[in-house]
C-alpha cells in the first residue's frame, strides 16, 4: 500500500471536513416553503427541523381541515425539497474521487 493509499486517506479527511462545514452551514440556514400561493409558509433549518409555521386565516376553514392538512403537508415537502437542492449543489468532491452509485448524503 504505497502512495496511493495514502493520498485516498488525505482525499478522505478532506472530504469528511467538507461534509462537517457543509453541515454546520446548513444548520445555520433557513428554507422556506409555500403552498396554496402563500396560505401556508413552513420554514425549516438545514437539519429538516421546524422553525416557523405560518398560516393564513383565510385558508383555515373548520370544515375543510383536511385541505390545511394538505396545505402544510405541501409547504413542508417544498422546503424540504429546497434543503436537498442545496445540499446537492454546495458539496463538490476533491477531484479524482467518486461516490458509489447510488449514495445520497444523510442531511
Amino acid at each position: 500500500m504505497g502512495s496511493g493509499f495514502a493520498k485516498m486517506k488525505k482525499q478522505a479527511k478532506l472530504m469528511e471536513q467538507q461534509i462537517e462545514q457543509m453541515k454546520e452551514s446548513m444548520k445555520n440556514s433557513s428554507y422556506t416553503g409555500t403552498s396554496g400561493n402563500g396560505l401556508v409558509t413552513i420554514t425549516l433549518n438545514g437539519e429538516k427541523e421546524l422553525k416557523e409555521i405560518k398560516i393564513k386565516p383565510e385558508c383555515v376553514d373548520p370544515n375543510d381541515v383536511e385541505g390545511l392538512e394538505d396545505l402544510i403537508r405541501a409547504a413542508f415537502d417544498d422546503a424540504k425539497q429546497k434543503i436537498s437542492n442545496e445540499s446537492d449543489s454546495n458539496f463538490s468532491l476533491p477531484s479524482g474521487m467518486s461516490l458509489p452509485s447510488g449514495f445520497s448524503f444523510p442531511f
